[in-house]
């Protein structure tokens, strides 16, 4: 599936926060999610910038992709419902 070249950083926000992540903290213009599961915590920061660079989206989504267990695909699938 292809990375949205226009996602701004709260949309991501509210998109993980579908799947468990919430806002922890906040300096200047990157916030920090959290998400508690099993395996423990797993802190992402997310810059507040519109948009975001596509290389960086593909990064973070790859980390949380990871996390879950899934294809990058299948995550994208699940946030963009």
């Amino acid at each position: 599936m292809k990375l949205s070249r226009d996602e701004s950083g709260n949309s991501l926000i509210k998109k993980l926060s579908k799947l468990g992540y919430e806002i922890s903290r906040q300096k200047g213009s990157h916030i920090r999610l959290t998400r508690i599961d099993t395996k423990g915590t797993h802190p992402i920061t997310i810059p507040n910038h519109n948009p975001l660079k596509v290389g960086l989206l593909s990064k973070i989504l790859f980390d949380v992709a990871n996390r879950l267990d899934l294809t990058k695909d299948e995550l994208m699938k699940l946030i963009n419902d």
